[in-house]
């Protein structure tokens, strides 16, 4: 009688759980990957789609497809809810169908979510830069800031109409600070007539003192010296204390108060754990850190739980920040360890952080890269961000249509994917009143207020519609 193979469950489909995936791809175990996307998510790429460069589908191949020749996994679509530690079981569901999936080994990798710092309203008008959902949105809300101005006589309005707020000056601030610039200056410069798309005003928000702040103080200088001859406005030392459908309140250490107007605003400051790693601490006892991601193990598995590892951005661990590569590091070292339980070999141990730098986009042909003592700028930082991206891609054919979209953009300054409609508006919205049950139901056809669905709220179709 053949022995039950050693069951695997990975929840997650980003860079922890996709890695941690295909490093178990010649293991003898069974994987079950339960992720909440039919997709891997390339999310350093992001500002890319809600300006306009690239498509989604350029940087979310399907996970079926990605391992579609990996035998020993299968994927399923559905939001993981609670896991029972005790009884090693997953606990999910697809809208109204819950399912229980056993494990011998689980694998957490549903990273993290932006963070408002206990301001959780400011989400109805600043989206994040965490989801294709937020990035539909943000393009949405750029291009129509345009087309409003177009029509509107008031010149107040129209000023408050192409001013662009960026709160959070990392990575994700200043690429979405300067893409905005660049996509105002020429990409569109031609396509209007009653406005002059160059006259936009893009600022750029943040708490620190600096732009940047682990790529060190020359390259936080450097960054903000380019962004500012690009046109941006850069804010540092200032915290922003109101955020509403008309703009943004900011207040600087030195306690003066600015009241910017504006339509458009991106949240790109701070990282909160998924919920689930509360639910993984409740059980396990382990530590939540202050961004509420869990502190696990030095070999990243939970306390008293050596079956079950944290990896990602949903880990905390010393030394490692929330980017692709401590995420892709992770998952491979649980993965390793994994196969050395069902194998009866030599674990790894601890885990080790290989830290292979750092790196951003300003603008065009401008970037900068920290990677060691070793920092570049400008034109040489640019082509190695653009291979090491194209690089990490998952899948030949989001390469190749990648590299397509970015030649058409830097040597013609045009943006392919610059479609947005009313549901990327306001759909996110829209879901948020309905109720997180309420899609199943509209999928069978049946009324969310006739089943008395106690999640869902009426809503006024007007209401969801930011300010115009």
């Amino acid at each position: 009688m053949n022995k039950k193979r050693h069951q695997v469950v990975v929840i997650g489909s980003g860079f922890g759980g996709l890695f941690s995936t295909k490093a178990l791809k010649h293991a003898n175990v069974d994987i079950t990957l339960i992720a909440r996307t039919t997709n891997h998510l390339f999310q350093p790429l992001l500002y890319q789609v809600a300006t306009g460069i690239l498509s989604e589908g350029e940087i979310a191949p399907p996970t079926r497809e990605v391992l579609r020749r990996q035998k020993n996994a299968q994927v399923l679509l559905g939001l993981v809810e609670d896991v029972d530690l005790v009884n090693k079981v997953v606990k999910w569901r697809f809208h109204e169908q819950y399912h229980e999936t056993p494990y011998d080994s689980l694998v957490v990798a549903t990273g993290a979510g932006q963070s408002y710092f206990g301001h959780d309203e400011f989400a109805t008008f600043a989206p994040g830069m965490k989801t294709i959902d937020d990035a539909l949105e943000l393009r949405a809300r750029i291009i129509k800031a345009f087309e409003v101005a177009e029509f509107t006589t008031d010149p107040a309005e129209r000023r408050r109409l192409m001013t662009f707020v960026v709160v959070g000056a990392g990575p994700t601030g200043v690429e979405m600070a300067g893409q905005i610039r660049e996509l105002a200056d020429t990409t569109i410069r031609q396509d209007f007539r009653a406005i002059d798309t160059s006259e936009a005003r893009v600022v750029l928000v943040d708490g620190a003192d600096q732009v940047l702040p682990p790529f060190g103080p020359e390259l936080g200088a450097a960054t903000k010296k380019k962004l500012e001859k690009l046109g941006v406005e850069v804010q540092l030392s200032s915290i922003v204390t109101e955020l509403d459908e008309r703009g943004v309140g900011i207040k600087r250490a030195d306690g003066e108060v600015e009241r910017i107007e504006c339509f458009c605003k991106v949240w790109a400051a701070g990282v909160k754990g998924d919920p689930l790693g509360q639910v993984l601490a409740e059980q396990s006892g382990a530590e939540l850190d202050r961004a509420g991601r869990v502190v696990v193990n030095k070999d990243l598995t939970l306390p008293d739980h050596p079956d079950v590892y944290v990896v990602g951005d949903l880990m905390s661990f010393p030394g490692v920040p929330g980017v692709a590569q401590g995420a892709i590091q992770s998952a491979r070292h649980a993965a390793k360890d994994i196969r050395a339980r069902v194998e009866g070999s030599q674990p790894p141990g601890e885990f080790k952080y290989f830290d292979k730098g750092s790196m951003a986009t300003i603008a065009r042909f401008s970037a900068v890269v920290k990677m060691g003592n070793i920092k570049l700028t400008g034109f040489v930082a640019w082509v190695a961000w653009l291979f090491l991206h194209l690089f990490y891609i998952a899948g030949f054919k989001q390469r190749v249509t990648t590299l397509l979209s970015w030649f058409i953009s830097f040597v013609s300054n045009g943006r392919s994917q610059r479609v947005v409609t009313n549901q990327q508006m306001v759909g996110r919205l829209a879901l948020e009143r309905l109720g997180s049950h309420t899609s199943g139901k509209l999928i069978q056809g049946r009324s969310h207020e006739a089943d008395g669905d106690d999640d869902a709220v009426p809503y006024d179709e007007e209401e969801l519609t930011p300010a115009e």
